[in-house]
């Protein structure tokens, strides 16, 4: 075993010395989340996620109190967005991202419509928003991607335990298996979820949702009559991609029918993302590094700030 690093005090006695724990390593070409996160058939995932980590009193309570998307519902989302990338394919600015959103969230605190404080870092709430990441990606890949096979699932739970090092979230905060974590993830949803004001904003398929400006003047003049359907397509897509029991504990209501057509609406997704060109398949900075790592010239990426 390795011996455990010791220093003499003032007082000449030998104590202890707490080892740091290493510095996280950014993600590279190989690993799952490289070819997952960054392809654009994720868009259609994320919003599961979200609508899965404000399920949770204490986040909804966070989103509700701290966060512009209903005032900034876009520039929110491409912010979030960039820095989700930032985590996968950033490099080292991954950690410095990491480092950033702790900062950010270090001034998040409040009441939830319980009665309970809550704070954005406490470690319970900080680990289930990254928690949510596991079933909404496994969803994705079978419905609208390529199921992903045991062993794949588990280097999957593996990578998200070491992007959670890059976050700042303790790996004793997280469940180290993926055993584990079905039993930690149905107690949440058991004991902990309920259709929060944000989960209910977020599947109202009437909410208001302005273009943002600078919009094409053709879109702004369409865009009455697109959001409509567009904002069906989304909730019911978010809905489809929940797994059953948090969409029960939700009370959301799931046909065989609706099974049936998002089974149909993933295989057109599945047939058609891969026949178009790299730089659609995948996002900007996702795009830009799958270059790198092969060599090629990596296109200019604008940042989200």
């Amino acid at each position: 075993m390795p011996s455990t690093p010791t220093a003499s005090g003032p007082d000449g006695a030998t104590h202890a010395t707490r080892t740091p724990p290493p510095e996280p390593v950014p993600f590279a070409a190989g690993s799952v989340l490289w070819d997952l996160a960054g392809d654009v058939r994720m868009l259609l995932a994320l919003p599961a996620a979200l609508v899965l980590q404000v399920a949770h009193p204490a986040v909804g309570a966070g989103v509700d109190d701290h966060s512009v998307f209903r005032t900034d519902p876009w520039g929110r989302a491409r912010r979030s967005l960039h820095s989700l990338q930032l985590w996968v394919y950033g490099g080292e600015q991954a950690l410095e991202e990491g480092r950033r959103l702790r900062r950010l969230h270090k001034t998040i605190s409040g009441t939830d419509h319980n009665g309970r404080a809550y704070h954005a870092l406490t470690p319970a709430y900080y680990a289930w928003v990254h928690a949510t990441a596991y079933p909404v990606f496994l969803r994705a890949a079978e419905y609208i991607s390529r199921p992903l096979d045991e062993d794949e699932q588990r280097r999957l739970y593996d990578e998200l335990l070491c992007l959670g090092d890059i976050l700042g979230i303790h790996r004793r905060d997280m469940p180290p298996t993926p055993e584990a974590f079905w039993e930690y993830f149905d107690a949440m949803v058991r004991d902990e979820l309920e259709a929060t004001i944000v989960v209910r904003e977020l599947l109202d398929p009437r909410r208001p949702v302005a273009l943002p400006d600078g919009s094409p003047a053709p879109l702004r003049l369409l865009w009455p009559l697109l959001r409509p359907p567009l904002a069906r397509l989304n909730v019911f897509v978010t809905t489809g991609l929940l797994p059953p029991a948090a969409r029960e504990r939700l009370g959301l209501t799931w046909s065989d029918r609706d099974e049936r057509r998002l089974r149909r609406f993933g295989a057109v997704v599945r047939r058609t993302v891969p026949l178009l060109p790299e730089r659609l398949r995948f996002l900007p900075l996702a795009y830009a590094a799958r270059r790198s790592a092969v060599g090629l010239p990596s296109p200019r990426t604008p940042s989200a700030r």
